[in-house]
Formats: C-alpha cells, sequence, structure tokens
C-alpha cells in the first residue's frame, strides 16, 4: 500500500526472531512502520525489562521507522495516529480486537500475520559477515546482564558437574564423512563427479549425548540397540574410550544406523542414511526396561535423546516416565526430525525439552503463530517446566518459568558466527543444560552454557564429547 502508514504495538522485553518477523511483515505491509511500546504502567507484569530498554531495542531494527512509549490507551493511539494499517500476531485474529471500531471510522485495515517461517534477518547476515571469530561471548553479554549471570556461579556448576550421574536413553547413531575430490561434471548429465579420499567414523545420535555427559564429568549410563554388525563393535570401543558405561542390546531385525555424509572443500554434497525405523519388538522393550531399573536407581539425570529410529515406542517411553518419576529424576528430551517426523510433545512431564521451531511446528500442527506463542502451547501440551526452541543462527529462544512460578522468556544469540559442522549442535546444547540444571542453575545459566556448548561443536567437523574444562577455557575470556 503505497505512502501507508503501519502501526505495531506490544512490550517487547526482548527483540527476538519472532518480533523481527513480524516487523519485517508490517514494514513490507505499507511505507512507514511505527511501533508504539507500551509503557512500564500498561504492560505491567509482562514488562521485564525497563521501557528505555525496550524501546532502544525496538530503535535498533532495521525494519522500524519511528518508535515511542506508549502510556494511552491504544484506541487513543490509533485515533491520533490514524495508520493506514495495524499488524498484529496471527494468535489475535480469533480474540477480540477493540482496534476494529476505531479503523472502521476512517477505512483503516487490521492485519494479522506472524511473519515468515524461513525469515532470516538482515541484522544477523550483516553481523555474521563482519565477524570473523568463531565462538564470540560478547554476543550474549547483553542476555548476560539481564540475567544478572556470573562467571563464578558458571565455574561453580560447571565443577559439580562431577557429582552427577547421567542416564541418556535413545536412538544410537553413527555418523561416517566420507572427504571427497571433485573430478569435474559428467558429460552424460548435469551432475558433479568426485572421489572419495578418506573417511571418517564418529558416535552420533544419543550415543554423542552420553560421550557429551562423560566428557563433561558425570558418570554416564547409555541404553540402546544396534545391530548384530561391525559397528556393534566399534561403538562398544568407542563408549569404553569415551569413559561411557553402554548397554548395547542386538536387534537382529535392523543395522546399526549408519548415516553417511560426503563432503567436498568443507560444503555437504550428499547424506545416505542406513537405517530401519520400526519400533522395537516388546522383548526387545523389556530387556531394555530390566537395564533401566538398575541404571536408574542413583541417577541425578534422565535424558531421552529421540531421533524417531525405534528405540523409543510411545508406551516405552510411558513407563521409563513412571520409573524415573517415582525415582524423582530430573528429565529432559529431545525429539528430533531433521530427514524425518516425530514428536517432543509425546515425552511429558519434562523438565525441559529442546525442540527446532521445525519439530516445534510439526508437534503443534502449527505453521503460524509467532515463535512466544508457539513455544508456550508446545510446553503446555507437553506438560514441561522450560523450553529451548532452537533457531539455527538466529540463536535459542527461551521460555519456562522462574522459581517464583512467573513467566520468563528471552533469547541468546547463536555463539559462533562461522559454524564449520552443525551436526550435533543440538545435542551438546540439551547435555550441557540439563546437566547445569541438575547441578542447581536456574534455566537462563543454563541456556548460556549450553550455548557456549554449541558454539563449540559447531566449530569442528564431526562430533566429539565436549569436556568441563573446554567450557571454562571460554569462560575465563570473558
Amino acid at each position: 500500500m503505497k505512502n501507508s502508514v503501519v502501526l505495531v504495538s506490544g512490550h517487547f522485553n526482548i527483540l527476538h526472531p519472532g518480533h523481527q518477523r513480524l516487523l519485517k511483515f508490517a514494514k513490507e505491509s505499507g511505507q512507514k512502520l511505527i511501533v508504539a511500546v507500551e509503557s512500564d504502567r500498561l504492560a505491567g507484569d509482562a514488562a521485564h525489562i525497563p521501557e528505555d530498554l525496550r524501546l532502544e531495542g525496538i530503535r535498533s531494527c532495521l525494519y522500524v521507522d519511528d518508535a515511542f512509549i506508549n502510556d494511552d490507551d491504544i484506541i487513543k493511539v490509533i485515533k491520533k495516529i490514524k495508520p493506514d494499517l495495524v499488524v498484529k500476531g496471527k494468535e489475535f485474529e480469533n480474540r477480540v480486537n477493540l482496534e476494529l471500531e476505531a479503523l472502521s471510522q476512517y477505512g483503516g485495515q487490521l492485519l494479522f500475520s506472524s511473519g515468515d517461517s524461513r525469515f532470516s534477518s538482515l541484522d544477523l547476515i550483516r553481523r555474521e559477515s563482519l565477524e570473523s571469530s568463531q565462538i564470540d561471548l560478547n554476543r550474549a553479554a547483553s542476555f548476560n546482564t539481564r540475567n544478572s549471570i556470573e562467571l563464578e556461579t558458571l565455574t561453580k556448576i560447571t565443577n559439580n558437574f562431577k557429582e552427577l550421574k547421567v542416564v541418556v536413553i535413545g536412538d544410537l547413531i553413527v555418523d561416517e564423512y566420507v572427504t571427497c575430490e571433485p573430478l569435474g561434471m559428467s558429460q552424460e548429465d548435469p551432475t558433479i563427479v568426485v572421489t572419495p579420499v578418506d573417511s571418517s567414523f564418529f558416535i552420533g545420535g544419543a550415543g554423542i549425548v552420553a560421550a557429551h555427559a562423560a566428557g563433561l564429568g558425570a558418570t554416564v549410563e547409555f541404553i540402546t540397540i544396534t545391530g548384530d554388525d561391525s559397528l556393534h563393535k566399534f561403538c562398544l570401543e568407542k563408549f569404553k574410550n569415551y569413559g561411557v558405561k553402554s548397554h548395547l542390546v542386538k536387534d537382529i531385525s535392523r543395522p546399526t544406523t549408519l548415516k553417511q555424509r560426503f563432503r567436498c572443500h568443507g560444503k555437504s554434497l550428499l547424506r545416505v542414511s542406513h537405517l530401519r525405523e520400526a519400533g522395537i519388538s516388546s522383548d526387545l522393550q523389556k530387556k531394555l526396561l530390566k537395564i533401566f531399573k538398575d541404571a536408574i536407581r542413583d541417577a541425578g539425570l534422565l535424558i531421552f535423546s529421540d531421533f524417531n529410529y525405534g528405540c523409543l515406542p510411545s508406551d516405552f517411553v510411558v513407563e521409563i516416565v513412571r520409573i524415573a518419576s517415582e525415582s524423582n529424576v530430573l528429565m529432559v528430551a529431545d525429539s528430533q526430525s531433521s530427514s524425518q517426523i516425530g514428536d517432543i510433545g509425546r515425552c511429558l512431564g519434562m523438565h525441559l525439552i529442546t525442540p527446532t521451531e521445525r519439530e516445534a511446528r510439526i508437534s503443534m500442527r502449527d505453521n503460524e503463530s509467532g515463535l512466544v506463542v508457539l513455544a508456550e502451547k508446545l510446553l503446555f501440551q507437553a506438560r514441561a517446566n522450560n523450553i529451548f526452541l532452537k533457531m539455527g543462527e538466529e540463536g535459542l529462544l527461551i521460555f519456562g518459568y522462574s522459581s517464583e512460578g512467573k513467566v520468563v522468556t528471552d533469547q541468546i544469540p547463536a555463539l559462533n558466527a562461522n559454524p564449520r559442522d552443525a551436526a550435533g549442535a543440538g545435542d551438546s546444547l540439551l547435555v550441557a543444560s540439563s546437566m547445569a540444571i541438575a547441578c542447581g542453575a536456574d534455566i537462563m545459566e543454563a541456556a548460556y552454557l549450553g550455548s557456549i556448548a554449541a558454539a563449540i561443536q559447531v566449530g569442528r567437523i564431526g562430533n566429539m564429547p565436549i569436556t568441563a574444562s573446554e567450557i571454562n577455557r571460554h569462560l575465563n575470556l570473558i
């Protein structure tokens, strides 16, 4: 709409990617975007950050032409500014919207949208092009200030990892990285031709979750299934070297899951998965359950690492949750849906769940809600206490409840501007964050430590266990 004025209002505690998407949509809907930031008085308990800082955050957005603190009724603001369009999040579409009457008096319109989920902010792209260091903890400086995060507390938490026993259960994966050299373009069809020159194998899936936990200092037991093949022996040896007590129950009906990544000049060309996705038999479930009952007795943390390859059928998960709950064990879960379909919402009663935005939308069957609304819906459905919504280069959206029962939400940016290999970022985040919580960290401290672990992981090719000393080394550089 040429020369039109667009108005958006809200309290905007932090300018997370959900806000960026909404503001981008609003800007593209008209010529001039004005944002009314609710005053501390109007926002009330919803204002977690002083109004002047919230206004500063909004003004830093490239899409916003003008912004101001609004201490008046939004209807009066509309009558004064007379915007051509008022934009609100998709979650308001089926509610009572008082703005409609005021807009109808002069022909204004009300639009609903939460923006495009494929959005990548211009701010992020520019910042990435300017930064050359791999891990930059200064990116989270404002996050640390807002949440009063202290180095001494974080170091104490990581030092306590060695006092913790962790049980990990889920799908084991072996990752093979095949390094190739290009030979040229096929003359028969437009296909790149390469030749393999090297191959490396790494523990992945729930296996690297267990290895990370051991690397961080915990006593770890890992329960999973494998095929009756050479990879079974490879995994046994690897877990022994990592200091993980592994229970690898053989399933003769399937191979050990293998994912091959063909890479050339640092870029992935193709991925090939060798696997079977059917759920394990009832006999195998009984074997795993027996092992689990012994392992969980003196554990402080249970991690579900579900890649939806059959190790964790729904009824089996319910029984494990029941047993762990009776033992008052802290439970966390991740259900990944990279190239398959999963449902993080089926792991009920977790203290923390860590889906990607895509996984959350699959679980909720919701492609329209804004990020905070999406997180709140999933938290309620999964009966979870906290959620980390993973958004790749856009960082992490945190939504949950404080010890006083108040809703808390914040965003921490990705701490590695130039990742070499994104595989395993979510696993390292899950382990470091959940272990931190089990050792007394609040949800924001846990998110920060988990983000450091993820930044370390994506800075190298292939999954390798992260250690507490690595995290502390980066903390000491702050």
